[in-house]
């Protein structure tokens, strides 16, 4: 195990804490940040678009290029898929809105935006297969399915009965989203089931189902945060308020029946060492053994679920954060490249 000692590129918004931080999958110096005034608690929220510094041996510095307010504090977002300029955000007001970075700063308002939500949207996750989709998870207990195209949601989703706090499309099938809740479970839904077809008797928008193809009962406590394998379809790593990383194999979702509900998923092993709660766990693109964790106890680490026979599953600490970290990602192109962003308004990139 490693202490990162190699010192960091890091950008700073005094003022601003950051929840949520995300790579644009169209190039490989730009970033996003979703952050909130006063921890989240009350007042605006900020997206930060920023861009690395490049230069030999890696990052040599991030500029911050410009920022979009909004009227509550802003929990996640998610770039375009389809247009490398725009990216989505979820809001503590229940909004969703979808930005242009391209824009002059001066204009603070988004391109779009829908409201359909009754509580805070907590995540926002853009389909890398069905590129013209997007959903959303919310604290109302539901997730919704939009297109940027359209003026409200294509279907609505009861997931939980309580907070859900991230969903995300599978990176293997379009059709395909998990979710993780403060009821400590790991639910599967499959779109093409039946009971989401849309008809004369049967309207997902105003009548949400809540049929799971498949519910994993991953914690006793609240799950933050769970995350696809990028190589390995059906598996999924989840961690929260325990401070344990799960990695679930869920595959017998496959064989489930049409509109049932089966409860199940094995939990192939768990991986201990945060010592307060884990806000965000995330896979590498790159490596299937490979994943990352953001906790509470202001640290940023990285872990093998593959580790020679003796060695522990801890690969590096990154601790230069001195307040919670809520958020990390992996860079989509170069290998190695890791961000880390947190409630002292901070965002690192270093190499992992």
């Amino acid at each position: 195990m490693n202490v990162s000692r190699k010192p960091p590129a890091v950008a700073q918004t005094p003022g601003f804490a950051h929840y949520s931080v995300a790579w644009s999958p169209f190039h490989n110096h730009r970033l996003a940040i979703a952050s909130a005034a006063n921890f989240g608690l009350v007042g605006n929220g900020r997206l930060h678009a920023v861009s690395l510094v490049l230069g030999p041996g890696g990052p040599h510095g991030i500029n911050v290029d410009k920022f979009f307010e909004t009227q509550d504090a802003l929990y996640d977002i998610a770039w375009s898929e389809i247009h490398e300029n725009q990216l989505v955000g979820s809001s503590g007001d229940g909004s969703i809105k979808l930005w242009d970075v391209l824009l002059n700063v001066s204009i603070d308002f988004p391109i779009r935006s829908w409201r359909e939500h009754s509580r805070e949207v907590f995540s926002v996750d853009w389909s890398n297969i069905r590129k013209d989709a997007f959903i959303s998870s919310s604290w109302d207990g539901s997730v919704k399915l939009w297109s940027p195209d359209r003026p409200r949601s294509v279907t609505t989703l009861k997931a939980h009965q309580s907070c859900v706090y991230q969903a995300l499309f599978s990176p293997h099938h379009p059709d395909i989203l998990a979710t993780c809740s403060t009821d400590g479970t790991v639910k599967i839904f499959d779109l093409r089931n039946p009971a989401y077809a849309s008809g004369p008797n049967s309207n997902a928008f105003t009548n949400p189902v809540s049929a799971a193809a498949l519910t994993v009962p991953a914690s006793v406590t609240e799950l933050l945060s769970l995350d696809w394998n990028k190589y390995q379809p059906f598996i999924i790593a989840s961690t929260g308020v325990d401070r344990l990383v799960k990695v679930w194999d869920c595959r017998m979702v496959a064989n489930a029946p049409p509109a049932s509900e089966a409860v199940g998923g094995v939990c192939q092993f768990q991986i201990s060492g945060h010592e307060y709660a884990a806000r965000k766990v995330q896979w590498s693109p790159h490596r299937a053994d490979i994943l990352a964790t953001a906790s509470y106890d202001m640290t940023c680490r990285i872990w093998t679920t593959n580790p020679p026979p003796g060695s522990s599953h801890l690969i590096m600490i990154h601790d230069p954060h001195t307040e919670f970290v809520a958020g990390c990602s992996w860079s989509l192109f170069d290998e190695g490249l890791l961000a880390s962003c947190g409630w002292d308004g901070r965002l690192f990139v270093f190499p992992a």
